[in-house]
């Protein structure tokens, strides 16, 4: 399942490596794309949206 997630916090390289692992933690074959000039996180995974949103917001970048 593919998610876009509108990330307020996201804003640069670093904020998206911090997210990845948060994601990765839990699903580590998810992919993860960040469009930082929009706020966009993409995920690819096999775990419920409410899962990804609790990793991303437990790492400090609530998904709104």
């Amino acid at each position: 399942m593919k998610l876009k997630l509108k990330v307020p916090k996201i804003a640069c390289a670093a904020c998206t490596n911090t997210i990845t692992k948060a994601v990765r933690q839990i699903d580590p074959l998810a992919s993860v794309e960040s469009d930082t000039k929009n706020k966009l996180i993409t995920v690819e995974t096999e775990l419920s949206e409410s899962a990804i949103k609790a990793a991303i917001a437990a790492a400090g970048y609530p998904a709104v």
